[in-house]
């Protein structure tokens, strides 16, 4: 599976982790910044894997900021991007399961490198069911993003 991963300064240390864990699952990474701990704009992150998802460069993305919150906040606004913030197991899973997320998003400062290397486990073993009742509802969701991206939509 290829997976498109990024982070913002506050989530450089814990992206590092992740990015070896992918290696070792023997994941093709696309990784797509930061570098390093400078200060930078969790947009520009989120931007760059929600495109790489959205155009077909990466099956999914994992994203880290400070808190998460931020970065799934400015992935969403990607067309395509089911980005779900995760802290739990259950939610890594159950957000492909159900909802077929397709982005990742944990926060740096919220947990810790174990708790995040069991979600990335969750996040990339999980299939979308396809059952009706969920494919009823991710079609809802798509309704809606195309109502408010379709030529001459709302501002």
């Amino acid at each position: 599976m290829k997976i498109a991963i990024a982070s913002d300064h506050a989530g450089f240390e814990l992206k590092q982790s992740v990015k070896a864990l992918l290696l070792e699952l023997k994941c093709k990474v696309l990784d797509l910044g930061t570098r390093n701990t400078k200060p930078v704009d969790y947009p520009d992150y989120a931007e760059a894997v929600g495109m790489a998802v959205r155009e077909g460069k990466a099956e999914r993305g994992i994203l880290m900021c400070g808190s998460g919150v931020g970065a799934s906040v400015a992935a969403n606004k990607i067309p395509g991007v089911r980005a779900g913030l995760c802290h739990d197991h259950y939610s890594a899973h159950q957000g492909v399961e159900h909802d077929d997320m397709n982005v990742l998003v944990m926060g740096g400062r919220v947990i810790g490198e174990s708790v995040a290397l069991e979600l990335v486990r969750a996040f990339l073993g999980a299939k979308y069911t396809s059952e009706q009742r969920h494919q009823r509802r991710l079609d809802k969701v798509k309704a809606i993003e195309k109502r408010y991206t379709a030529p001459g939509a709302e501002k």
